[in-house]
């Protein structure tokens, strides 16, 4: 992972009654955590049990996982208890299995049903459904409620945890096992039972408005999306305006989000951020378009690096931000190796946009608020614009 910054999302298990945070993966809505590569993140060499010298936060982590590993106990577990003492909110620790699972998903590749939700008044509702998986298979769509999984109840449940049920503890064999579903639809309920499978998601898309606008949508910041939006905005008309639908979009890379602003910016900050009270900066690349009007479409589900590249754009006064409030995850983590290979996240900071303004529990707030029709208005957004 060294030399890739990341924002993800944690699911939550138990084992042994200890409460362990595990990535699903960056293509789930939900509460994501926001990660960057630092010292610590050197890969032991196969075979080998030797980690790099934790430093900061790390080194208590580390410390408990060597002691646990001579008395002969889990250093995981031990790991997973000293993050839990922290009071660290996005802390994790990850066996070696879990963490591979992780960069799959960084790759488009997961294991679920094919459906992404959020938390809204209590609620878990559905936020898109994928083509061609179980719940597209099923007829479940964006605007459904979820109500149950596998006969449990969902609500007031945080959404890492659902996605946990849908996903099933074990990632790497709970593809072909079933799960239950209970769904509301207005006033229609019922349950589906849908098999989990091993899946891969177009992290981009590119579709087209009446008037040649061009409609850039992001699923996730998955490697290789920047330098797909990048290609994409290349490719559209040179005399129409351009949606960069951000909706949904619960995080991923954040070198590839930078590379995403990359596109519309011609250089300059992007970011800056804070590890252990060290200031750092994320910034653009030369060349980007910086003429067609530009409308960034954001929901509640839009998170972590998307969000960064939402307060970019509109910090910069590159885009017009329509929709709702986003989110509102700014923490950082860096991952650092532990004695026995697996991989301690933990929060190590916070990033601020362009302008100074701190996203974490606030979120961005958009220029134009707009719910169902947000698509349809940004026709006449771009133009105002003008072209």
């Amino acid at each position: 992972m060294s030399g890739r910054a990341l924002f993800c999302e944690p699911r939550r298990i138990r084992r042994g009654g200890v409460l362990t945070l595990v990535f699903t993966g960056v293509l789930v809505a939900g509460a994501v955590t926001g990660s960057l590569p630092g010292p610590t993140d050197r890969k032991p060499a196969a075979g080998s049990t030797q980690a790099a010298a934790p430093v900061g936060r790390h080194a208590k982590v580390a410390e408990a996982a060597e002691a646990a590993m001579a008395a002969g106990a889990s250093p995981v577990e031990a790991a997973q208890r000293a993050v839990s003492r922290s009071g660290d909110r996005w802390g994790a620790v990850y066996s070696p299995d879990e963490y591979e699972e992780f960069t799959d998903a960084l790759d488009g590749r997961y294991t679920g049903v094919g459906l992404w939700a959020r938390e809204r008044s209590g609620r878990i509702e559905v936020t898109g459904v994928g083509s061609d998986t179980p719940a597209a298979d099923a007829g479940i769509r964006a605007g459904d409620r979820l109500r149950s999984v596998d006969g449990a109840t969902v609500d007031g449940r945080p959404v890492t945890e659902v996605v946990s049920l849908l996903r099933g503890d074990d990632t790497d064999e709970s593809a072909g096992t079933t799960v239950r579903l209970g769904l509301e639809r207005g006033t229609r309920t019922w349950s589906e039972t849908l098999r989990r499978a091993r899946l891969s998601r177009d992290a981009v898309t590119v579709d087209g408005l009446p008037g040649g606008i061009t409609v850039v949508k992001v699923a996730a910041f998955t490697k290789g999306s920047g330098g797909e939006v990048r290609d994409a905005v290349r490719k559209a008309p040179a005399d129409a305006g351009i949606v960069l639908d951000l909706r949904g979009n619960a995080g991923g890379l954040v070198a590839e989000a930078v590379t995403a602003a990359s596109a519309f910016l011609d250089g300059g900050l992007v970011a800056t951020y804070d590890v252990e009270g060290e200031q750092r900066a994320l910034h653009a690349e030369p060349g980007g378009d910086t003429v067609r009007p530009l409308v960034a479409l954001v929901d509640g589900g839009t998170m972590s690096a998307a969000e960064l590249l939402t307060g970019a754009l509109q910090d910069r006064g590159r885009a017009v931000v329509v929709g709702s409030r986003t989110f509102g995850k700014g923490a950082v983590q860096m991952p650092g190796r532990l004695p026995d290979g697996s991989v301690a996240e933990l929060t190590v900071g916070h990033y601020r946009t362009p302008s100074g303004r701190g996203v974490d529990g606030q979120g961005i707030t958009p220029d134009l608020e707009a719910e169902e029709q947000a698509l349809q208005q940004v026709g006449t957004v771009l133009a105002g614009l003008g072209r």
